[in-house]
């Protein structure tokens, strides 16, 4: 009987076609989609109280594109358009509070695609808060209310506050012009509406993915992953905390696992490392950020030159914060940690306390000192500021940096210092180049690029050269973090002559090229440990704190720090990875790292070195979170919501009538197709059988 040849051979055709379809099935997609590999989403955080940014519904949300580039094009998309809802094109210069929540406001947007604006918005662009970490800061209705909530300063008077508005769609940045113009291309062969009336179908059409899992606030969603914690093996947590780590290090070598002699007296300086904007993971930060840890950097290093540092009756701690940008969440920390003996030092020990804001924007030599007018009622207090103060205003003379007083009645702008001073009235100055308001236009924005800060280079040179090219910003900043250098020597007891104390514009030079061009770089390339090697992306740095640790931007201020302050020491790879066996290392004073080093002269071989420094890391997770009180309202609450997939794709989509009759169509044939292989089943012996051979004999 043939009948099981016959059955066999049909089922097998049968999964051979199917299985042809399944491998075929990439290839159509591919036909149908062009996805956008070059964007950045905005995504949902959230604090004790509320949840901001954006997201899209679990399947993605999907709209016919209409390109906005003036505001009567907004028009079509909130009343003319026939075919919502739509996905917005929007250009980067119509990206204001005043279009956004008309945006916001209606159901016939579907999500929203910004094409950035080159060159930035002369008029400046700042999503972020008119005062920055209201709330978390010294001022309160205990503590100077005259100067809480900005009331005597608003800081940053561009500020939209988009930034922390709450969107029911998604938003996503495309970073890539050539995709922004496929886009543009696809609208106008299909979307571009003829003499009022609507285009004709089909239609180019966006699908955004963005969906994230938290909602409402950092209490229920903290709450929700712990729950989950407890009782399942494989719990589904929904937001994490933001998090990272300070880098800090010493000018003279201290017990890092021990306790400071509580005579021992510091002179702390500090500067944040991090910065935001409204899309996730787009925190250039030149102004905001770069500018200040560079210069930090750099004074740094032109101390440790100086040969009687370690003869100096008071230290130097050099501390560099993350998270800062989110209610202070690297000083908390510290702070925090001071307070319950988790540090090296305690509050107690720091004699007066330095920090640089930003600084890059000075006009002509001005550099402004900021104290606190509450604490300077103290009179003991007022001496040290008084101190400080003629101390900076010394070490400023033969440098091209004229330092001014911000004024008796001026409050402290946004500063990691008031964090300190929440805890201990403690003398302090912070060094900025604004008086009042920022000069800072581009305030944690996508526009904080090198280019705010006048750092250009010259056309045609090669990465090398652009790492090597002093310009005049390295040059201003190099002035600052001189002087900077040559009052914290004086501040510590230095009395020798500080006039050959001097920071060098070529590493600045470097460091600005580093941090705000191209991380990977040779420099940055030979001063990172071998297994670090891949953190070094050719894609523009980036310095938001996130939720994975440690981030780029910390490494790098690690190394570059040890690298600046340290000393190559003549120990084995062996030795220098395991220190504690090395009987002369000193580990408890000193960290050891074994670096990649500079590449031979024409070979692609390294010359490994190890590196000996002072520079530690500490946590830089709110105080809110050890103590499992997430709804705090002393100390920073933010969490960053967890999401499946983050991608975008443009297509063309027909008619709502086409697709009904494609669907009527197919399930017809779907129906046949069944009735139809019933049929063939049921019949197959009929069908498929062959006549016997009258002359065989079956046995």
């Amino acid at each position: 009987v043939l009948l099981p040849t016959w059955s066999g051979l049909f089922w097998g055709l049968l999964l051979t076609v199917l299985a042809a379809g399944c491998c075929q099935g990439n290839s159509v997609e591919r036909k149908i989609y062009i996805p956008l590999n070059r964007t950045a989403p905005c995504v949902r955080l959230l604090n004790a109280t509320h949840q901001i940014g954006c997201q899209s519904s679990m399947s993605g949300d999907t709209g016919v594109i209409h390109v906005v580039e003036k505001e009567e094009d907004l028009s079509w998309v909130l009343t003319e358009g026939p075919h919502p809802p739509y996905m917005v094109l929007l250009d980067g210069n119509l990206f204001t509070r005043k279009v956004m929540m008309q945006l916001k406001g209606t159901s016939r947007v579907s999500g929203l695609a910004v094409a950035a604006a080159k060159p930035s918005p002369p008029q400046g662009f700042s999503p972020g808060l008119k005062c920055p970490n209201d709330g978390f800061g010294v001022y309160s209705k205990d503590y100077g209310p005259e100067f809480a909530h900005c009331n005597a300063t608003v800081w940053n008077p561009l500020g939209t506050e988009l930034s922390y508005e709450d969107f029911h769609f998604p938003i996503f940045l495309l970073e890539d012009a050539n995709e922004t113009q496929v886009i543009k291309q696809c609208y106008q062969e299909h979307n571009l509406p003829q003499n009022g009336s609507g285009p004709e179908y089909p239609l180019c059409a966006m699908q955004l993915f963005s969906h994230m899992h938290a909602v409402t606030n950092t209490v229920t969603c903290m709450r929700r992953s712990s729950i989950q914690s407890s009782f399942s093996i494989n719990p589904e947590v929904v937001c994490d905390p933001l998090l990272d780590y300070n880098v800090w290090s010493t000018l003279q070598p201290i017990n890092s696992s021990g306790k400071v002699d509580p005579e021992k007296e510091f002179i702390l300086v500090a500067t944040r490392i991090d910065s935001h904007s409204f899309f996730w993971n787009i925190a250039p930060g030149a102004e905001s950020a770069v500018s200040s840890f560079v210069t930090h950097l750099a004074a740094a290093e032109a101390l440790h030159k100086v040969p009687d540092v370690s003869l100096l009756p008071r230290n130097i701690m050099f501390t560099f914060f993350q998270g800062e940008t989110f209610d202070y969440i690297g000083s908390s920390r510290m702070v925090y940690d001071m307070e319950n003996d988790k540090f090296p030092l305690r509050l107690e020990n720091i004699h007066s306390f330095l920090e640089l804001s930003q600084v890059a924007l000075r006009n002509g030599s001005a550099l402004w000192m900021h104290t606190d007018p509450v604490s300077l009622q103290n009179s003991s207090v007022e001496a040290k500021v008084r101190n400080l103060v003629a101390t900076l205003k010394n070490s400023s003379s033969g440098a091209n940096v004229t330092l001014e007083e911000a004024g008796f009645s001026q409050p402290l702008p946004p500063s990691s210092f008031q964090r300190f001073l929440r805890a201990r009235s403690i003398p302090g100055v912070v060094l900025t180049d604004h008086r009042t308001t920022f000069h800072n236009r581009y305030y944690q924005s996508m526009y904080d690029t090198p280019e705010n800060i006048w750092l250009q280079y010259p056309e045609g040179l090669s990465p090398e050269e652009a790492l090597e090219y002093v310009s005049d910003t390295a040059k201003a900043l190099a002035e600052v973090a001189t002087v900077l250098a040559r009052a914290l020597y004086q501040l510590a007891g230095g009395a020798s002559n500080t006039s050959a104390l001097q920071a060098d514009p070529k590493t600045v030079s470097r460091m600005l090229y580093g941090f705000l061009v191209k991380m990977n770089n040779s420099w940055f390339q030979s001063i990172i440990k071998p297994d670090l090697k891949g953190i070094l992306g050719d894609e523009v740095p980036q310095h938001y704190v996130a939720v994975s640790s440690p981030v780029n931007t910390t490494y790098l201020v690690q190394h570059v720090l040890a690298n600046l302050t340290g000393s190559v020491v003549n120990l084995t790879k062996e030795e220098c990875q395991s220190p504690e066996k090395t009987p002369s290392s000193e580990k408890e004073m000193y960290e050891y790292a074994w670096v990649q080093g500079s590449l031979e002269p024409n070979s692609s071989a390294r010359v490994p070195f190890c590196v000996r420094s002072t520079v530690h890391l500490s946590k830089a997770l709110s105080p809110a979170f050890e103590l499992r009180q997430w709804g705090s309202t002393e100390y920073s609450t933010w969490t960053e919501s967890r999401w499946k997939e983050i991608r975008a794709r443009i297509f063309l989509v027909a008619s709502k009538e086409l697709e009904i009759i494609t669907l009527v169509l197919g399930i017809t044939i779907l129906i046949f197709s069944l009735l139809a292989t019933y049929f063939i089943n049921s019949k197959a012996d009929v069908l498929f059988s062959s006549p016997r051979d009258p002359g065989a004999v079956a046995y």
